[in-house]
């Protein structure tokens, strides 16, 4: 797996040179942001673990792996030309299809002469002293940079969980977040998927067809929408390039991020006969459009359950198995408030012959064996193992590398009670410290290039502020961070949210702190506030000449 943990500080690291600014990961913030600050004249390092770009789209090769959000809107806004003359050819992306348009941006716009791929960051340590960042990679090289961006994307440190007798498995297992890149044959294999969040979602429908008998080992069911995909329609793809500046503004100051229509009336004015038809509507438009059928989905519990509702009887008639449908019905959340899922014939699949669906709540996994797995006292013979499992959301890429801010202060140890940032962009006590998409931003539940756009955006005009002003460095105050921090969570806890153990709230990593992590407030608004702070002369934030 690609976690790594605490790596340590070597004083005798080759010097390797000096840059305005180092970018750690070369996915879609990175790029972005090289292409930003190269654009201000900056001298920039970004590396990259990976040997291509595409962070995201370059680990997370599983069968079946597709974006959620519809490809016209997944795509950068910065250029028109880069926009006009790209075409997808479905509705919802594939992985393949988004790790191409990745390295049409790179060499696009000559970003690879800027990145060192296969090299990880080990260290990040500000020096209080001469006010710049001291980064040190797993190559033994020793870099020095005014500012450092942490672009290393929200779920990018997979999770395995510990179980008892991994070492001793004899087939082959993976991690759908570290996928071989040249790919999995399961033909004639007996198949163990643990997880059905997003990815197994996805890759169970395609691991079916493949495996001559395949085991779907489910702790908690999730919701999920189907997501009719197809190919793109010419028509649909002239119109929206016709009218992208408005779709694009209509998206940076909505809720989500992208186009999409968002009906103002309650759930429980509208008649049943109504909630019906405008839930049959959605279901019928597929994916994320289901959750915009009503205003208060995310904020009444008996609202929420007409959704909810809605989806158990789509799911039990389409699983001809009454026992294994009720299996499958999401009970113990919202619908929403865990990463609601977009999917191709996966509840079709479990009427496959071929398909056998393990509850985890009934037969627990006791160890993983030579030969598979035991749940509850149940033998489970197994070829290969398939782990969606899911990522230590958030915070876990951060945390895999040793950040120390003023004073050695380690930016693990300054978030063992969860994360704490101003804005998601930085944090109190790291100066010149940026994070894209951070705890405390709408990040993971918005459409991400929107969010990636503006947080690099407004990372490149602050970093360029303070190079016309000749400022070394800026650092968000502790007031500002503790006023944004309760903010975040008075939001959160006005909906719904919380209410499920979601990886939103760390539930998924044992040990780690239930925190809401990302910003519920929307994109639009949150937008408008990050505006403010920078037209207030970074109000929130403590400027320094040195």
């Amino acid at each position: 797996m690609s976690n790594i943990q605490d790596r340590s500080v070597t004083a005798e690291a080759e010097l390797a040179g000096e840059f305005d600014a180092v970018i750690v990961g070369a996915g879609f913030a990175g790029l972005y942001m090289l292409h930003r600050l190269r654009g201000l004249g900056l001298s920039v390092r970004v590396y990259e673990a990976g040997s291509g770009v595409g962070g995201t789209w370059y680990w997370n090769r599983y069968p079946g792996a597709r974006c959620d959000t519809e490809s016209m809107e997944y795509s950068f806004s910065f250029s028109d030309d880069l926009q006009q003359e790209w075409s997808w050819s479905e509705r919802y992306a594939s992985q393949p299809e988004i790790l191409r348009y990745s390295n049409h941006v790179a060499d696009r716009f000559d970003l690879r002469r800027d990145i060192q791929f296969e090299t990880r960051v080990a260290s990040a340590v500000f020096d209080d002293v001469t006010g710049r960042w001291e980064i040190q990679t797993d190559k033994g090289e020793r870099v020095l940079a005014q500012f450092c961006v942490m672009a290393t994307g929200c779920l990018s440190s997979g999770q395995v969980p510990a179980f008892e007798g991994l070492d001793t498995f004899k087939g082959e297992w993976y991690h759908t977040g570290n996928w071989p890149h040249e790919g999995v044959d399961f033909s004639g294999k007996r198949v163990g998927v643990i997880g059905t969040g997003s990815s197994g979602i996805q890759s169970i429908p395609l691991i079916a067809r493949q495996a001559a008998h395949l085991y779907v080992f489910q702790r908690t069911p999730n919701f999920s929408i189907p997501a009719w995909n197809g190919p793109l329609d010419p028509e649909h793809e002239q119109e929206v390039k016709a009218n992208y500046a408005e779709r694009r503004q209509t998206a940076r100051t909505s809720r989500r991020g992208y186009v999409i229509s968002f009906n103002e009336r309650s759930a429980l004015e509208a008649a049943p006969e109504e909630r019906q038809r405008e839930y049959e509507s959605r279901w019928l438009d597929g994916g994320l459009h289901m959750l915009t059928a009503f205003n208060d989905l995310y904020t009444s519990k008996e609202a929420n359950d007409t959704a909810a509702e809605f989806v158990h009887a789509k799911i039990r008639e389409t699983v001809h198995d009454p026992e294994v449908a009720e299996r499958l019905l999401p009970r113990d959340h919202p619908i929403g408030s865990k990463r609601i899922c977009v999917d191709t014939a996966y509840y079709e699949t479990y009427n496959r012959e071929n398909v056998t669906l393990v509850d985890l709540r009934e037969t627990p996994i006791e160890k993983i064996t030579a030969h598979g797995l035991q749940a509850g006292n149940v033998p489970y013979e197994l070829d290969a193992i398939v782990f969606a499992t899911g990522f230590d959301a958030m915070t876990g890429a951060l945390f895999n590398i040793d950040i120390r801010g003023r004073n050695g202060t380690r930016l693990k140890e300054k978030w063992a009670d969860g994360p704490r940032t101003f804005l998601g962009l930085a944090t109190a006590g790291f100066p010149n410290l940026f994070t894209v998409t951070g705890p405390g931003s709408p990040s993971v539940l918005s459409n991400m290039m929107v969010s990636i756009e503006q947080h690099v955006d407004w990372i490149a005009e602050c970093v360029e502020y303070l190079c016309e002003r000749d400022i070394r460095s800026i650092e968000a105050t502790v007031d500002a961070e503790n006023g944004w921090v309760e903010h975040v969570n008075d939001v959160a806890y006005s909906t719904l949210y919380p209410q499920a153990n979601s990886w939103y709230m760390g539930a998924n990593i044992p040990g780690k702190p239930r925190i809401f992590l990302p910003y519920v407030g929307g994109v639009g608004a949150y937008r408008q506030k990050c505006s403010d702070v920078a037209a207030k002369g970074y109000q929130g934030f403590e400027l320094r000449h040195l």
